[in-house]
């Protein structure tokens, strides 16, 4: 298979499986959304989903948030890890908002990349999933699976995800890295098939013998 055959048939495999993939982090509104993302960093969708109750249930909004102690609401996320940084990172970006934004989450990449504790991938997910803008959010789940199935050679997830992007149509961006996540869970975990077990490896690569080492992120 060429490469533009192989993303033809990724593409149209995933929407077979996935054909409308749920968002996995627990939210009600863009705001909720950015700290549950933020949140998700080194982090578990599943962990990060038994934590938002009770950091939503002391704050659900930035005007809330902003008057919160950094300690009380690290007393809460600490189970997700990176407690100290995320949140004062969720503290200082709700006095953000407040304060530049009017208690709003910015429709807008760069904006978002300006907050605190909010990169690239954070602020692509907040834009396709809160404000169905295309993006495509590469984490290092979507690196791999990339790599394994020969859509890039980047040894980085900018690359990968410049690669992607021109391979796959723009409308299909938002659900697609949503689809991909789900498929790598599911079928191509990191160390459950190494790019020779699971139907889409198998399919882009029959011939494969030895085990796809991923470039790190």
């Amino acid at each position: 298979m060429l490469k533009k055959e192989r993303a033809a048939y990724i593409l149209q495999r995933l929407q077979e499986l996935y054909p409308e993939p749920p968002i996995p982090l627990d939210h009600t509104d863009p705001y909720t959304l950015l700290v549950a993302v933020l949140l998700s960093a080194q982090c578990t969708d599943e962990r990060v989903n038994q934590v938002t109750p009770a950091l939503f249930a002391l704050a659900d909004n930035p005007f809330d948030m902003a008057q919160q102690s950094v300690d009380d609401i690290r007393a809460i996320i600490r189970p997700c890890g990176l407690s100290p940084q995320k949140s004062k990172a969720i503290q200082r970006l709700s006095e953000i908002l407040v304060a530049k934004y009017n208690g709003d989450v910015p429709d807008n990449l760069e904006a978002l990349e300006e907050l605190p504790g909010v990169g690239h991938k954070t602020a692509s997910v907040v834009m396709s999933q809160a404000f169905g803008v295309p993006a495509f959010p590469v984490d290092t789940h979507i690196h791999r699976l990339a790599q394994r199935w020969g859509l890039t050679s980047g040894k980085s997830v900018v690359q990968t995800e410049r690669d992607l992007k021109k391979l796959f149509p723009r409308e299909s961006w938002n659900a697609l890295h949503l689809q991909i996540i789900y498929y790598g869970r599911e079928y191509c975990p990191a160390r459950g098939c190494h790019g020779l077990v699971c139907e889409i490896c198998t399919t882009c690569y029959p011939k494969r013998k030895n085990p796809v080492i991923t470039q790190k992120a």
